[in-house]
């Protein structure tokens, strides 16, 4: 059995979007919003108010208490170890410990049969949405909390696995590539997980020049290993 706690943060900041819309990629803000819609059209059925569909919802009717989204620098992840003992794991994107797996189903634009996908914590971050389109009853936030990832792609998934003994290979996709980079529900989160360069195979960049300081693609290397 697996369990996620929701955030809880030793430092909490506060950062108008304001101020923070200059430093981010042009589509943050519009990628946020289309993942929201599904969870909050989510909470709203629960709720019992309407059955909207994610595709009848205009992304710009999600909007945000405050105009702010909130950054936590520490996620903490609770989770049953092999040996039946409550385990925790502890996230910070501003260490090596931001490497995290879930269920391949749970993860957007999953195009493979491993189980499993990987991603490296860019942002643990929460919003207060307050949801105006159809439906909407009235204007209460939802608070959701969510992680802004860079995903990792599995290489050559079918000689992985126990059966296979060797570790899972992954490398990263270019960032022009779509959903290259992406957003994702914290509570879709199994665990941390150890992720280990490939050294034999160099590193991407031999110049040390990437595209982005944001998703440190200057130091990548060509392929990882997910260490078990």
């Amino acid at each position: 059995m697996l369990a996620t706690l929701p955030f809880r943060c030793r430092q909490f900041e506060r950062r108008s979007l304001l101020l923070l819309t200059p430093f981010l990629p042009q589509n943050f803000l519009p990628k946020l919003r289309q993942h929201l819609i599904p969870r909050i059209l989510s909470k709203l059925k629960d709720q019992g108010h309407g059955t909207l569909a994610s595709d009848d919802v205009n992304p710009n009717s999600v909007a945000f208490r405050n105009n702010r989204i909130y950054h936590h620098n520490i996620m903490r992840i609770n989770y049953t170890s092999y040996d039946v003992r409550r385990s925790q794991d502890v996230l910070n994107a501003s260490t090596s410990h931001h490497n995290i797996m879930v269920l391949a189903n749970n993860a957007d634009d999953s195009a493979t049969d491993h189980p499993f996908r990987y991603a490296r914590v860019l942002g643990v971050y929460h919003v207060n949405a307050v949801y105006m389109g159809l439906g909407m009853i009235n204007y209460e936030p939802l608070r959701l909390e969510f992680l802004w990832v860079r995903w990792y792609k599995t290489v050559d998934a079918i000689s992985m696995g126990w059966h296979a003994q060797k570790l899972d290979l992954v490398r990263f996709p270019s960032l022009n590539e779509d959903g290259a980079i992406g957003f994702l529900d914290s509570s879709d989160v199994l665990r941390g997980c150890h992720v280990v360069p490939a050294f034999a195979r160099g590193q991407l960049h031999a110049d040390g020049k990437g595209l982005s300081s944001i998703a440190k693609d200057s130091v990548d290397w060509c392929a990882y290993y997910v260490n078990r």
